[in-house]
């Protein structure tokens, strides 16, 4: 069967069920008919879960199925009796209609309603492009009639929940003069960037006042706040704001909400959700995107300093595919693409498991070969069958993962946040990225030189890169090692408060790709059909 055909053969319980295991009343919820539910009541932290954060190596076109671990973990757990919820992030519709594909696992190990959540779902993405697109509107009205601030040069721009290339350079008149912008993805944009790191409405409030939009020619900042326009905003995303309660198939809870992409965002679940879940849960699963140099990298030097959180464990990631294109065909070779984030991964003193996520067609000796490399490295390795066995399949990853979140944890982010942005940039070089040079274009000094003269030196770094290599050239498989990296433009989002550093050809905007997966999901006798 398919993976839609297996989400819909399987009966989900009552949201209202699935509620209670999490100590939640129907007075907690606001309903979106029996299957999906947002948490609209605070739940003041009594207890803190343990936070699993799982990862992956380098993404090949094969996919790693990271969330496929993470939800057949958490029903792993489940099975272990254990008291957890995932925190996960949702779909964005560029990739549903394009090549990747759906975002809620595969096999028996999903999570449900699954056409809901990779679509509409609770029209969180819908209200964060609208937020968006109201302060490009205000910036131009603003300018249309009389620019009392002076606003000389924008630097903000809108976006789209969907992949369009015709909309990466746009033109149009404002003022009877021409101006050129272009549209990023919604996961892209500094709304969602803000709206997955705020922990409260006020605090949410704050950082879309605190948005840069524009410059003046003196080069002062121009914010939402001067647009007076946080409010409004704020009303736009409070419903939004509530993270959303889902299952898996089989019946453990998960928060879904929020989706920054990892390559040109940072790549996490709200931490609204992922506080929640930890207030509610002993063991609380969340995925960061894309490879450890993306995601977890973001994760663990971005979002937990601000959001005061540390894994207890990494889970990271493998398949036996995977590692053979890594390999160029050849599996002990494409074992080097594993070094290189086990020894991004164990710069951070916290304890690591290898998760070998199993197909149908793995061989029995490659599998060894795996656990073997890992053994010697002293790194635990676990395989993991949840695509075909659901929790059962990956019960001894989880009685593993239990092991571990109990060893000693001497958790510490690769940077300080009051180091320069050339002291954070040159570690995470060396550390992650393994350059011996970084070259800036004449674009990013200039930008360099405006963020020292704002006082944002001390925001962290999102990098945004290509996924497929721990460099940024994506033809660079394996372990590149001494290479060369290129810094094109640092965008500056103040809301966010981080820097987002763009590095070689990445783009913001991507495109659909020639046989696009829209021409295979069709709606026919009242069923879904081709989202996978």
């Amino acid at each position: 069967m398919t993976d839609l055909e297996i989400a819909e053969s399987v009966k989900a319980k009552p949201i209202t069920e699935v509620a209670k295991k999490l100590g939640l009343t129907s007075e907690d919820l606001y309903l979106y008919g029996t299957k999906m539910a947002k948490v609209v009541n605070r739940v003041k932290e009594k207890k803190k879960g343990k936070l699993i954060l799982v990862t992956a190596i380098s993404p090949t076109p094969y996919g790693e199925g990271k969330t496929t671990v993470s939800i057949g973990l958490a029903d792993g757990l489940n099975k272990l009796n254990e008291n957890v919820c995932l925190s996960l992030r949702q779909p964005s519709l560029g990739p549903v209609f394009g090549f990747k594909g759906g975002a809620t696992g595969g096999g028996y190990s999903q999570v449900i309603p699954m056409v809901d959540i990779n679509l509409h779902f609770t029209g969180d993405f819908h209200a964060i492009t609208s937020a968006n697109n109201l302060i490009s509107a205000a910036i131009y009205n603003h300018i249309e009639q009389g620019n009392q601030l002076q606003i000389d040069e924008v630097i903000f721009n809108r976006c789209l929940d969907m992949n369009d290339r015709t909309l990466r350079n746009i033109s149009f008149l404002c003022n009877k003069k021409e101006v050129k912008d272009h549209f990023v993805l919604t996961a892209a944009s500094e709304v969602m960037a803000l709206f997955c790191l705020a922990e409260s409405l006020d605090d949410l409030k704050g950082r879309l006042g605190n948005i840069i939009v524009g410059f003046t020619k003196e080069k002062k900042a121009v914010t939402v706040h001067d647009l007076k326009l946080e409010g409004s905003l704020t009303v736009l995303l409070k419903d939004a704001f509530y993270p959303n309660l889902v299952q898996t198939l089989e019946g453990t809870p998960a928060l879904i909400h929020g989706g920054p992409f990892a390559n040109i965002a940072h790549g996490c679940s709200s931490v609204k959700a992922t506080k929640l879940a930890l207030s509610l849960s002993d063991y609380v699963v969340t995925e960061a995107g894309f490879g450890s140099d993306l995601g977890a990298e973001k994760f663990l030097n971005l979002v937990c300093p601000k959001a005061n959180l540390a894994p207890d464990t990494i889970v990271l990631v493998v398949t036996v595919r995977a590692l053979i294109h890594h390999g160029y065909g050849i599996l002990k070779k494409g074992l080097l693409n594993l070094e290189a984030h086990l020894d991004h991964l164990n710069c951070y003193h916290v304890p690591i498991i290898v998760a070998i996520n199993q197909f149908q067609d793995d061989k029995e000796e490659d599998i060894s070969i795996i656990k073997e490399f890992c053994k010697q490295r002293k790194i635990p390795c676990e395989v993991s069958s949840a695509f075909c066995d659901g929790g059962k399949g990956a019960v001894l990853l989880a009685k593993e993962v239990q092991e571990l979140t109990n060893m000693k944890n001497e958790f510490q982010p690769l940077y300080k946040q009051d180091q320069s942005f050339e002291e954070k940039m040159n570690i995470l070089s060396s550390k992650v990225y393994h350059a011996k040079e970084i070259k800036y274009t004449d674009l990013a000094l200039e930008k360099l030189k405006l963020i020292k003269n704002l006082n944002l030196d001390h925001y962290p770094l999102c990098i945004a890169k290509t996924q497929y290599s721990i460099s940024d050239d994506k033809e660079k498989l394996g372990y590149p090692k001494d290479n060369t990296i290129v810094i094109k433009d640092i965008v500056i989002h103040s809301g966010a408060e981080f820097l987002t550093v763009l590095l070689g050809n990445i783009l913001t905007m991507p495109g659909l790709p020639k046989n696009p997966n829209y021409e295979k999901i069709d709606y026919i006798n009242d069923k879904v059909i081709g989202i996978f």
